[in-house]
């Protein structure tokens, strides 16, 4: 959650653009997810971090998944597979699971 004094920080004047200082705003990124730029004192842009750009990519991308997998979960629930239905049928048991550590997917 962004307290006001957060955002009132990451409020960047178009002017300084314009004054040349577009390097040490960039810079700003290193240490802050987002700066909202003002022109007319009203925001105009978001420039976010790519680690930011990065995490909500994620969240979006996650968001559309659970929207396909819960339509398709209303459409047809009777073709769906217990996790133990599945795990009998490939002959894996939670021992198995267990043994196999973390998988790291990217």
């Amino acid at each position: 959650m962004a307290y006001t004094a957060d955002i009132l920080d990451s409020l960047v004047p178009i002017t300084q653009f314009n004054r040349g200082q577009a390097s040490r705003i960039f810079d700003r990124l290193h240490t802050e997810n987002q700066l909202i730029v003002l022109k007319n004192n009203q925001p105009a842009a978001i420039i976010l971090s790519p680690s930011e750009f990065q995490r909500l990519s994620e969240i979006e991308e996650d968001y559309i998944l659970l929207l396909e997998a819960t339509r398709r979960l209303k459409e047809d629930s009777s073709s769906t597979s217990s996790r133990e239905d599945v795990m009998s049928e490939l002959g894996i048991s939670e021992a198995d699971l267990a043994a196999a550590g973390d998988v790291v997917m990217e």
